[in-house]
């Protein structure tokens, strides 16, 4: 992307449009500042278990991405705004409550909520963005700046977090929810600007939900992209958990410093070739990225198979090529669906498209159980053809919207 287009596009950005872009990032930022200690927490103060921290933890997700494509339906149905201000509401009370409650059940309940806002946070807020911005070049670039910015606050988060001497106390969930407080009061001053079109803002004739669900049957396109993105997503999940399992089964030498560095990698490798790879990119159709995308991820699994499993710059060099199918994969997907999406169901669409985080919950189970019965070889081959897969699926949902224009006509 050239500069100076770079430049007229965000002097197109609104100011709704940049609370949106750094209010994620604060907030995900003061998020991750914390969140990694919840199962210090609940090991050390509430005496839980593995077993009974995962549970929880897993419970509480699936149940606020379930939660997110109901309200995602909500958030056309009566207004984006209504949903976001429910979203920082319910930030707020949820980790303040984490912050000072000292019994279990209530500590369980706030980890519950807390997982929520987050949820019903993200469809209603890129539906706002692509409200507001009229051009698909300009919605496009808002979408790769928060995909940018809210892996630049989950690698800072942490870092900070240890500067700060936050090393577990309870009392800390509490910036957090000052974050939320924070975003409530930008929100409250940035309405008023907004561009939201009336039909956006006061929404009319929009399907409730068993009426959506029907609407979401007869999708066929968006059905085959849910289900790819899905098997994407489980495959970028073994990373957070088989992959370790793998390393550790296997007597990797210096092993915190091995998985220490693929999180670094990771990182690095999203932030600093983003904009390069969206440059790359620009004159490619997004039907074309995803499949590179999907591509290089297959790549990245059979380097996997392939790798000296006590080679710890073959780790490296693997996770790089994964780190660079997650820049060209992430953002995209959210641009593939935000031009699928009808203009008045944009939010519906994101929350459907929520549900294909559940490939990140089921992500443990699926590679536990392969680890136990096979191998990690299995692991990454199963993996290899979930990629192909998937790609196999995006040019299915093409073709299907081809065979439509073509009956149509």
């Amino acid at each position: 992307m050239e500069l100076t287009q770079f430049s007229t596009q965000i002097t197109r950005f609104t100011p709704l449009v940049w609370t949106m872009l750094l209010g994620n990032f604060f907030v995900r930022a003061s998020y991750y500042m914390v969140w990694p200690f919840l199962a210090v927490i609940l090991y050390t103060k509430f005496s839980l278990s593995a077993t009974e921290v995962g549970v929880l933890l897993t419970g509480s997700a699936t149940f606020a991405v379930l939660l997110g494509f109901y309200t995602g339906n909500l958030a056309d149905r009566f207004g984006r705004f209504k949903i976001l201000y429910a979203a920082v509401i319910m930030g707020v009370l949820a980790f303040t409550a984490l912050a000072i409650v000292d019994e279990l059940w209530a500590f369980c309940l706030a980890v519950f909520f807390a997982c929520m806002p987050r949820t019903l946070w993200d469809a209603p807020s890129k539906a706002l963005l692509s409200d507001e911005l009229a051009q698909d070049n300009d919605r496009e670039l808002a979408l790769h700046l928060l995909y940018f910015l809210v892996n630049v606050g989950a690698a800072l988060g942490p870092l900070f977090g240890l500067w700060a001497g936050l090393n577990g106390e309870q009392f800390s969930f509490i910036y957090t929810a000052v974050a939320y407080l924070a975003l409530f009061c930008a929100l409250l001053l940035k309405q008023r600007q907004a561009r939201v079109s009336k039909s956006s803002s006061q929404p009319t004739n929009i399907p409730r939900f068993r009426e959506w669900l029907t609407l979401l049957r007869n999708d066929k396109r968006f059905l085959w992209v849910l289900v790819a993105t899905f098997l994407v997503y489980l495959v970028f999940g073994q990373g957070d958990s088989s992959l370790v399992q793998y390393l550790t089964r296997a007597e990797v030498p210096e092993l915190a410093l091995l998985i220490s560095s693929l999180i670094v990698t990771n990182s690095l490798i999203i932030v600093v070739f983003q904009f390069p790879l969206l440059h790359l990119m620009k004159d490619w159709s997004i039907q074309f990225r995803l499949l590179v995308g999907g591509g290089v991820l297959a790549v990245s699994q059979l380097m996997m198979v392939l790798t000296d499993v006590h080679s710890f710059w073959a780790w490296i060099i693997c996770i790089a090529v994964l780190s660079l199918s997650e820049a060209i994969l992430f953002s995209n997907i959210n641009i593939h669906i935000d031009r699928m999406a009808p203009q008045h169901l944009k939010a519906s669409y994101f929350g459907a498209a929520g549900l294909c985080s559940l490939g990140f919950a089921f992500a443990p189970l699926v590679g536990g159980v392969i680890l136990d019965l096979a191998s990690g070889s299995w692991l990454f081959i199963t993996m290899t053809i979930a990629c192909l897969v998937a790609n196999w699926l995006y040019i299915m949902s093409e073709k299907s919207e081809e065979n439509a224009k073509a009956y149509e006509g």
